[in-house]
């Protein structure tokens, strides 16, 4: 079955929706416009509940079937990012820094396009709970709505959520089994040495040639500690010392990046990490102190739920149950960990890619993604 008539009679519609939430992108947490935005058109379509102020700007929004049952969730995510947009659309973002070049947009609008065809059909035995997200981007919002406990309150026993995805063809879609997205972490490494004059190097302690043989090392954790079998990528992207031609800097500092899809990886890298640092700075007669900051966990869908939701979303378009996975990241790996569930891609075609200042999302793509959350409730929660 291919798109739903009567979300394909909406596409009008959701495309003025998504170009409106386009030309008016919110960051982070501050998502206070979008939010009233998608609660009006909630409203407007008769859902039976609606909950706001949820991870400061996020909204949970539940509507009732035709009879009782589970809880399914659906989410998407809200937010823009902090960059100047370059499309020229007549759409185009009307708040210079801020641009939707992630889809978040579409991501919206596809779920409220889901949301005005399940308030009116109600064809599925259960509740559905719609989540709309801010923060994905930056301060882990899907990590804030399940500490605020937002799963539990509601009853919600599975979680699903669409990205766009540039390159596939605009409506077809694309998940696997098990990991799909990576762990993604930070780290610095501030090294101290003792400075002075580069014609007395006798007299220093060099931070820089101590830097630059950890950068070395560090890549030695990838090609000889880690299992070939297992994805690991760790890429120092900053190294920084000294201010003057002629003077041999006190300190240097290293940035980097470290993605994982095994957290068992995840962990042996970071203790590696340390101990190549440590090492190489007594090697050298400095000192080092290193700082990871752990961000998102790696985005894991449940095997039976993945393979659930490719089934349905094969009935709307064409499908890869079995697709590649990326070393991005994504905050909707906390749901998954919470709850079993699935993330799925959906085309976007032949466009700039996502966080690209020319990227914009393809309307023609939501009623397929509409279509898809739609299905998904009816299959997943079926009158009896």
């Amino acid at each position: 079955m291919p798109v739903i008539n009567r979300i394909a009679g909406l596409a009008e519609e959701m495309k003025a929706w998504r170009r409106h939430l386009h030309a008016h992108p919110e960051l982070g947490f501050d998502c206070h416009g979008t939010a009233a935005f998608v609660v009006e058109r909630l409203r407007a379509m008769g859902v039976d509940e609606i909950h706001e102020g949820i991870a400061r700007s996020g909204v949970v929004a539940l509507i009732r079937g035709r009879q009782e049952g589970s809880v399914i969730g659906l989410r998407a995510d809200m937010d823009a990012l902090p960059m100047d947009e370059a499309t020229g659309a007549p759409h185009a973002s009307g708040v210079a820094g801020r641009m939707h070049a992630c889809g978040h947009d579409g991501h919206t609008t596809m779920l409220l396009g889901a949301a005005a065809y399940l308030a009116e059909t109600r064809n599925f035995a259960g509740t559905v709970a719609l989540l709309f997200q801010p923060a994905e981007e930056d301060g882990g919002g899907g990590e804030v709505m399940v500490n605020e406990g937002v799963l539990d309150r509601f009853g919600i026993a599975r979680v699903f959520a669409l990205h766009t995805l540039p390159g596939l063809p605009v409506g077809q879609f694309r998940t696997t089994p098990g990991p799909i997205l990576a762990a993604v972490d930070d780290f610095r490494i501030d090294i101290t040495g003792k400075g002075g004059h580069a014609a007395m190097p006798q007299d220093t302690r060099d931070p820089l040639i101590a830097a630059c043989a950890t950068v070395q090392a560090l890549q030695t954790i990838v090609s000889r500690n880690n299992d070939p079998r297992k994805d690991l990528v760790l890429s120092v992207t900053q190294l920084h010392a000294g201010s003057a031609d002629n003077v041999i800097a006190e300190t240097a500092v290293i940035r980097g990046t470290l993605r994982t899809f095994d957290n068992g990886v995840r962990a042996m890298a970071r203790a590696r990490m340390a101990t190549v640092a440590q090492g190489t700075a007594a090697a050298h007669g400095v000192e080092a102190a290193i700082t990871y900051i752990a961000g998102y966990p790696p985005t894991i869908n449940d095997p039976d739920e993945a393979r659930f939701a490719a089934a349905v979303a094969s009935e709307i378009a064409p499908t890869d149950p079995e697709g590649s996975r990326d070393m991005g990241a994504e905050d909707f790996a906390f749901m998954l960990q919470a709850r079993p569930g699935a993330y799925l891609y959906v085309g976007n075609g032949d466009s700039a890619g996502v966080h690209h200042p020319a990227f914009d999302f393809d309307d023609a793509a939501a009623p397929y993604g509409a279509s898809f959350f739609a299905r998904l409730v009816e299959r997943a929660l079926p009158v009896r």
